[in-house]
This record gives C-alpha cells, structure tokens and sequence, in this order.
C-alpha cells in the first residue's frame, strides 16, 4: 500500500504492507486526512519522528470484531492508553505513560491507503458530516477540551491569541459556548472566518492590552505567545495554552509568580462535543480547507500546507 513516509527531515512515499489486524483492533481505509501543525512540526524534528505521520482522518472500516463497524465512516482518538495503569483507572488515558499515539508516538499514523485503531477509539461520523468536515473532528475535540479543563462563567469575555487552524476552531467553540471571544490575528481573511461566526476579530499590534481580560488563550503557534498572553492577562487570571511549539520556549516567570497568573496545558479533547458541533453545523470548516491532494501527492501537499499562512490541507484516496 502507499503509505507516506517522514524521516530526517524528508516528506516521501513509501510502499509498505497492510498493517496486521490483532484482535479488537479494526483495520480501516483512509478516505481523507489532514495536515496539521503538528505533522509539521514531526518533519522538523519534534520528538525524533521516523514514519508514517497523520492523525487527523475519516476512514472506512474494511474489518473489525465489532460486525456493526464494518463499512461505517468513523474518526478516531488518536491515544492507545494500556487501560491499566493508575492514569486509566482514573479515566485519563490520555496521560498513560505507555500510551502510543497514532502518527506521533510508535504507532503508524494514518496518511497510508491503511491504518488500525483499537475498535474502543472509533466513533461513526454522523451522516450530517461530510468526510471533509469530519477530517476536523480530532482538533476541533481539542479545542473542546479547554469547556472541560476550566469553567468560564457564561458571557465572560475571552481573548484569543493566533488565527491558524486550531485559533479558527477555538475561536468558534468558545463563542458557540456563550462567550464573548476577542481574536487577535494577522490574516484579515483568516480572522474573517471567525468574525462571520460572530467573534471579534482584531489585527495584532506590537502593542497589545495589558492586564485586560481574566481568560486568554494562547493558540499563536510561536515562542513568543506565552509572553503576550501574560501581559495580556489580570492578576488571578488564567491563561490556556494550545500551541504545540519545537524547541525550547524562553518564559519570563516573574509576571506569572507576581500577578498569581495561573497557567492550563492543554492538548487532546473528546470527541463527542465536537461530533455535535459539526453535525448541528455549528461550526464553519469548510472555509478552512485551503487544497486537497490525493495520497500520491503528499510531498505536494506537505509543500503547500507549510507555505505561511495556509490553513488545512487534505490528503484524500486516489
């Protein structure tokens, strides 16, 4: 099968065998999968990646123990938790210490004609949600997570640093939520998305509000969007952090000790809000979509995706 293939640096294709099917595991075909932030970040190096990337997908199951998923359009969650471990037992499995992560951490991902998932991490894709919206179920999941991580009270006001993919889907997660999202961004286009959902959007300045808002989210993508949403945030505020940055990022902790600024990590989410979202149409992803490219194309479509500025890149089956 085509599978694409990461190492050193180099996006390219690969012809590697069918994955093997263990039992409770299903074997799936890849219908459409996208190009995230993080499968960007694995080509330059992030945790030492050599493989088969991708774990944004829609996929058909071809086999299965479960006889009721063969032929159903599912999404996966993207963490293989051992299920025994005192982090499951508690229900976060998400943090299991032996987890492998499906295109991050020792299991292939999911840009191949095949991939496996255990059975227990698949949900069926409504039949409201296009293949292409649901190739966004996994970030927009992500950005769900920050509801279940804090409570923002209803109408608070929010501010949001970054207008990339992840930026987009909070942006509208949290206005959809009830809440008054202030986004700050560089791309007029970009930022047009969200404020079409209602969000105020705003071009970022060199100066930015200082000590304004009690909740800032930092989905800027760069090193230095933690140092702005500090001095944008008051004293006891929170401030949520989504960006997943390669390398070291350089923190001044006076600020955050002085003013009591309480910082929330925040990474994968589940996948039942974000079902709900897409399939009340709640959320706009198809102005998103920047290209799509068959599999045979990924070295293409890796090109595209890393251009500034794009938003998400699909690669479909041929």
């Amino acid at each position: 099968m085509v599978s694409v293939h990461l190492e050193n640096g180099q996006v390219g294709l690969t012809d590697a065998p069918v994955p093997p099917r263990p039992p409770g595991v299903a074997l799936i075909r890849l219908l459409a999968g996208g190009i995230c932030n993080t499968d960007i970040e694995l080509r330059r190096g992030y945790y030492g990646f050599c493989g088969c990337p991708g774990h944004e997908f829609v996929g058909e199951v071809v086999e299965a123990d479960n006889p009721a998923l063969i032929g159903k359009r599912v999404v996966g969650e993207i963490n293989l938790a051992c299920g025994t471990c005192k982090w499951c037992q508690r229900g976060l499995g998400r943090h299991c210490p032996a987890r492998t992560v499906l295109g991050i951490v020792r299991h292939s991902g999911a840009f191949a004609e095949f991939l496996t998932l255990p059975e227990v991490n698949l949900h069926v894709l409504p039949d409201a949600v296009s293949t292409e919206a649901g190739v966004f179920v996994e970030p927009l999941a992500a950005a769900c997570e920050i509801l279940d991580q804090v409570q923002i009270p209803t109408g608070s006001a929010v501010a949001l640093l970054g207008d990339g993919k992840l930026g987009l889907l909070v942006a509208q997660v949290l206005q959809a939520s009830g809440l008054q999202v202030h986004q700050f961004g560089r791309h007029p286009d970009k930022l047009s998305i969200a404020a079409r959902r209602g969000v105020t959007t705003e071009i970022a300045r060199e100066s930015m509000p200082e000590a304004e808002y009690e909740w800032v989210v930092d989905a800027s993508g760069s090193a230095a969007g933690l140092q702005t949403a500090v001095r944008m945030t008051q004293p006891r505020g929170t401030v949520i952090l989504k960006s997943t940055v390669h390398g070291t990022v350089p923190v001044d902790t006076a600020p955050i000790i002085v003013d009591e600024i309480t910082l929330v990590g925040s990474r994968c989410g589940r996948f039942e809000p974000a079902l709900a979202l897409l399939a009340a149409g709640k959320i706009d992803v198809a102005s998103m979509i920047a290209g799509s490219y068959p599999l045979t194309r990924a070295v293409e479509a890796f090109e595209h995706a890393e251009r500034k500025g794009t938003l998400k890149i699909l690669l479909t089956a041929d």
